[in-house]
């Protein structure tokens, strides 16, 4: 079981409130113009162009996170992603909140296209323009039709030097928790061929999970060495990044872990 973890102050709580509040506030009152000018000139942009437009927005989420939430983020393990043009790699990230869905695309420096419920593309303003993005969208109620897309989209977005990002945890889980590792990632992997890169990351220090109040902090990322996926099988290979994953969890973040 986890370990009990210090409780911030009533007073501390208070001021991570009022920023929380203002960071909300900052998100919404950017957003909206930004999405409108995405689905305005979104017949105009390539792909590629719409994804860094978009990045944009997200760099303000970001950026007003480490201005106003005081979160910032401490990346190690770049020399671990591809340096070809076209390389290819399947990023198999650690969800602990929606902190790590933002910073990613600002983080990396290739395009990224995640793997996300369709349900997300309803939500205004944001789902709107997300839309226009060449990401892989699927519909969790058709399993075998929704991995088929996966691969096929995958594989068109690898060729074009386009990394696929997923969360093999399938949602956010509380900090010092691990979820059930699904082997949808690896599965890609095999198909395709590429690498898988596993990362860890611990935002919910900062950014609980499903909590409005967000707290100052360092949010560690890292990224592991890629682990080649050719004559390798989805369980055996799944198993190996949850335990690179879990291991660097309990690493950076040991108060949230039992001794």
């Amino acid at each position: 079981m986890p370990t009990r973890l210090k409780k911030p102050s009533f007073l501390a709580t208070c001021v991570a409130l009022v920023r929380s509040i203002a960071h909300a506030f900052w998100m919404v009152v950017t957003v909206v113009p930004w999405a409108l000018v995405v689905l305005m000139t979104a017949p105009l942009l390539s792909s590629n162009q719409i994804y860094w437009l978009c990045a944009g927005w997200l760099r303000l989420a970001v950026t007003g996170g480490t201005v106003i939430l005081g979160i910032q983020n401490r990346v190690t393990g770049y020399e671990n992603l591809p340096t070809e043009v076209n390389g290819q790699a399947i990023l198999l990230v650690k969800h602990q909140s929606t902190w790590e869905t933002f910073s990613m695309p600002t983080l990396m420096p290739h395009p990224l296209a995640f793997v996300f419920k369709r349900e997300l593309l309803y939500v205004p303003f944001f789902g709107w323009a997300m839309a226009r993005m060449d990401m892989i969208h699927i519909d969790r109620r058709k399993r075998s039709q929704a991995f088929a897309k996966v691969v096929e989209q995958g594989q068109r977005l690898l060729a074009q030097g386009t990394w696929v990002i997923m969360f093999p945890e399938g949602t956010r889980i509380e900090r010092g928790q691990v979820g059930t590792y699904k082997t949808g990632g690896t599965k890609l992997a095999i198909e395709t061929g590429a690498p898988v890169i596993p990362i860890a990351v611990t935002s919910a220090k900062c950014w609980p999970r499903k909590a409005f109040i967000k707290y100052p902090g360092v949010v560690d990322v890292v990224i592991g060495q890629p682990i080649p996926s050719a004559g390798r099988a989805p369980d055996e290979m799944m198993q190996q990044v949850q335990t690179w994953i879990e291991s660097e969890m309990r690493r950076l973040d040991p108060q949230a872990y039992a001794v």
